[in-house]
């Protein structure tokens, strides 16, 4: 059935590829066929970001009676208008300067752009496509001329769901490659929508370690970003079901993951990593948020250092959730080197992070709490990894 299933979907998305159709009243195009690029040509992407730090988009669907333009730039897909030549055009912006998401939508469906490599990945979608308004000077994740770490992917079984073979991904600084030197390391979570590329695709973590590193702002180090949810990934196998939301004995859904249990002793017995819990970190956004403090605060004699970058927190049971650290603050002052939270002035999840703050303070627990700008959309996050980074095994 299976095989039935996939060789159906590949011959249709072969017939939706083809140059050009037949329709009742002679050749047609398909509807996302040759998006206009920035030379007003059928290439490149579809969009055009201006000195202004505005951006014209323009995509080519002639039969379509209804295309929008989506993204982490507005709240509401914004309406496309179409012309005589049969693309629709819109202008958003001005934009401060940052890398951006979109897609199309189509009638309806759901459209990256089709001439753009520049795509962030998703957990069970194809992702979104990327735009960048570019600033005066050279941004974090853009990439420099200066030493390049390596990405390596690995396999590994995880016990802890089943046996089941799943991927981390890992940076390793320039120079990892011709030393015997042994490195500290951040363990790097991604969201409820990412999966083990995610910090790689849409964060380029990768990048941003490259220019911290060779700026002198941040020590060499590795950094490992494992998928953060039960079972297989969907990117080793897309036929694979999403598993219902695992509840803690309250109710409130938990973020099951493997990171004690299998990713670190995997990732610690195949790099040269230090081990020693001043030299380990762990950090994570939304979800990777969530679960970076619940297994750092949990295991304060594995890491020393914790960031929370707009952190689900559940204020309800937060207390006994981290019952280990929070109820002896001593301890986990002296223990903890770096304890970071951030969290931007128009995420939906600002109010819960104020109340974890104020917990943290009558609690006398040592961290700092930043509110940024903007809400829950990457650029904030990559922002919060570009200042967190610096503070680590100083």
């Amino acid at each position: 059935m299976r095989t039935f299933f996939l060789l159906t979907t590949v011959l249709g998305l072969l017939a939706i590829a083809q140059p050009q159709g037949r329709g009742p009243d002679g050749p047609s195009q398909p509807a996302n066929a040759a998006p206009v690029g920035r030379g007003g040509t059928p290439a490149g992407p579809a969009y055009n970001a201006q000195s202004d730090r505005t951006v014209t988009f323009r995509f080519r669907a002639p039969s379509a009676t209804l295309v929008q333009l989506s993204g982490d730039f507005a709240d509401n897909p914004q309406t496309m208008t179409k012309g005589d030549d049969g693309f629709w055009t819109t202008t958003i912006g001005p934009l401060r300067p940052a890398l951006y998401t979109y897609v199309f939508l189509v009638d309806g469906v759901r459209a990256l752009d089709p001439a753009s490599s520049m795509v962030a990945t998703a957990d069970r979608s194809p992702g979104s496509s990327m735009f960048e308004v570019k600033g005066s000077v050279a941004a974090p994740y853009s990439p420099q001329n200066v030493p390049h770490g390596s990405v390596h992917i690995n396999y590994y079984s995880s016990a802890k769901f089943g046996h089941a073979v799943r991927m981390v991904y890992v940076y390793t600084p320039p120079g990892y490659e011709s030393n015997r030197d042994k490195y500290p390391v951040l363990y790097l979570l991604h969201g409820a929508a990412g999966t083990e590329s995610s910090w790689v695709t849409a964060g380029r973590a990768n990048v941003i370690m490259d220019n911290l590193i060779a700026a002198g702002r941040a020590k060499p180090m590795i950094v490992v970003m494992p998928y953060g949810r039960p079972g297989e990934s969907p990117a080793m196998d897309p036929f694979v079901p999403p598993l219902e939301p695992v509840q803690n004995p309250t109710g409130v859904n938990a973020f099951p993951n493997d990171v004690v249990e299998d990713v670190l002793p995997f990732v610690e017995k195949t790099y040269r990593i230090t081990g020693k819990p001043d030299d380990r970190a762990i950090a994570g956004l939304s979800m990777g948020g969530n679960q970076s403090l619940q297994i750092g605060l949990n295991h304060l004699d594995l890491f020393h250092s914790i960031g929370a970058f707009s952190p689900v927190i559940y204020n309800r049971t937060v207390e006994r959730d981290q019952e280990a650290a929070l109820s002896d603050p001593n301890a986990m002052n002296k223990k903890l080197e770096v304890f970071a939270l951030y969290v931007g002035d128009q995420d939906s999840l600002l109010d819960s992070n104020k109340s974890y703050h104020l917990l943290l303070e009558v609690k006398k627990i040592k961290h700092t709490f930043t509110v940024s700008g903007e809400g829950h959309v990457w650029r904030n996050w990559r922002d919060y990894l570009a200042d967190f980074v610096p503070k680590l095994f100083r």
